[in-house]
């Protein structure tokens, strides 16, 4: 089975063209790394809930959207490997502090795949 990192993120509503520019081009760095997929979803019916919910994760302000992202490995091992060469990229080295979303309120982990199921469409 596959491996997946998740990554939950709050960017502000402000930045959020500059976040999807900076994801685009993460997007292309993995690819090319060897990683089979790469996903970033914004935030369309995410409800503050009153005990758990992804805003509330992230500590998401009014003025943010919420950013829930993945990328697919064929296995840990791989991911750890292709992880090394992302990080060592010149590409995405940059300046911290001048990140499109606080990188302290990330969350993120990952996760051995057990089922994973597809649908195929026809084009």
């Amino acid at each position: 089975m596959s491996y997946v990192d998740g990554f939950l993120v709050a960017v502000p509503q402000a930045r959020l063209d500059e976040y999807k520019e900076m994801a685009r081009k993460a997007c292309d760095v993995w690819m090319e790394h060897g990683a089979l997929a790469y996903a970033e979803c914004t935030g369309d019916d995410v409800p503050y809930g009153e005990l758990t919910s992804f805003p509330r994760a992230v500590q998401a302000t009014e003025d943010e959207i919420v950013i829930f992202s993945w990328v697919v490995y064929n296995s840990r091992k791989e991911r750890d490997e292709i992880l090394a060469k992302v990080m060592a990229d010149p590409r995405l080295q940059g300046d911290m502090q001048n990140m499109p979303f606080d990188g302290k309120r990330m969350i993120y982990g990952g996760f051995e795949s057990f089922l994973n199921v597809r649908k195929e469409t026809a084009l």
